[in-house]
């Protein structure tokens, strides 16, 4: 499906910018085949803003305290999205729920990605939360964003493991070496024409399981 055009990306930030950096190096490999139209940023000092412009793509600033609802400013998002000829969002740790004006106006057509297994530890700090309850297993997901808190149809997830000596930055840091992995992989299904969304189930066409499919056990046997 390589010869279908690059999809044209609209990314939202709000801070580092680490999972659009993902993005841009999966482009320059040749692994992901996208246009990234715009990097949108609601903090002036989000510093993904200069890695955007480092590789020659447009950034800008939308300040979210400039608006007096958040309709109004995703209202000014969609316009500035739209200016871009955007077909896709990814949402990359931009830190705003985005309102129904925004979610109608980019139908399953907006990617979030959060740290942790939906529905498991939704909002802030799941990383935290995972460690504190004691679980095995937390990881990340990437899904297609609703009018609810990180409970859209599941698109890609993948799973690390959580050891008793965790604490929320150690197993923080090895969510974001999948995150890395797994958002790419993502955007890359929908600009290959791979994905459709079926109620809350997300179905990839061309799907293979592996031959001899095995479970993960923590702690291993």
């Amino acid at each position: 499906m390589s010869e279908r055009p690059p999809v044209k990306l609209g990314v939202l930030i709000s801070g580092e910018g680490t999972n659009l950096q993902a993005m841009i190096d999966a482009v320059e490999r040749g692994e992901l085949h996208a246009d990234i139209r715009v990097v949108i940023a609601n903090k002036p000092t989000a510093r993904g803003l200069e890695r955007a412009r480092r590789h020659g793509i447009a950034a800008q600033v939308i300040e979210h305290r400039k608006f007096k609802s958040r309709e109004e400013f995703d209202t000014a998002l969609v316009a500035a999205l739209r200016a871009h000829e955007v077909e896709l969002v990814a949402c990359a740790g931009f830190m705003r729920l985005l309102s129904p004006v925004m979610v109608r106006a980019f139908p399953n057509r907006i990617m979030n990605i959060h740290p942790a297994l939906c529905p498991a530890f939704p909002g802030v700090d799941a990383q935290k939360a995972a460690v504190e309850y004691g679980v095995r297993f937390s990881g990340c997901t990437v899904f297609f964003v609703t009018e609810g808190v990180d409970d859209g149809p599941v698109i890609v997830q993948a799973v690390v493991s959580v050891y008793p000596e965790d604490d929320e930055a150690a197993l923080a840091q090895r969510i974001h070496v999948e995150e890395h992995r797994i958002y790419p992989y993502a955007i890359r299904l929908f600009q290959e024409g791979r994905l459709e969304v079926r109620g809350r189930h997300v179905l990839i066409k061309d799907f293979k399981p592996p031959a001899s499919p095995s479970g993960i056990i923590n702690p291993s046997i």
